[in-house]
């Protein structure tokens, strides 16, 4: 296994580049994981990876009920897998959610949907790890 403390290498990059679906990792209020499969952009400059969803959905209740709690997301392909983690925070400011909807329509081709209560999950990552 390799073990980043927050800049992930060349290979990682690439590896996060490739379209895969992940699990998000967040927690409950009584402190259970609840996982979900998740579509993510990853922004090297700014260390922030961001999932966009619905204020409604429970990965986004449980970061709104924990501003800067702890979450992970974990790509795998096969052998190959690497998990980012940091603390999240969950937001409707428009300019956010505007560029999360970029990050994304620029990743996955397509803008996501649209619903009532959109917003952006941020989570500035300060630990990589990974087999890749």
């Amino acid at each position: 296994m390799r073990r980043h403390t927050v800049i992930p290498p060349p290979a990682a990059e690439a590896f996060l580049a490739e379209d895969h679906l992940c699990t998000f990792i967040t927690l409950r209020p009584d402190g259970s994981p609840h996982a979900a499969p998740v579509r993510f952009t990853w922004d090297p400059d700014a260390r922030l990876a961001r999932v966009m969803t619905v204020a409604s959905r429970c990965k986004a209740r449980n970061v709104l009920a924990r501003p800067g709690g702890r979450v992970s997301i974990c790509q795998v392909d096969g052998g190959r897998w690497l998990t980012l983690e940091g603390p999240a925070v969950a937001s409707d400011d428009p300019g956010r959610v505007a560029d999360g909807v970029r990050q994304y329509t620029r990743r996955y081709r397509s803008r996501p949907p649209n619903p009532r209560g959109l917003l952006v999950i941020e989570i500035t990552v300060d630990r990589v790890m990974g087999l890749y």
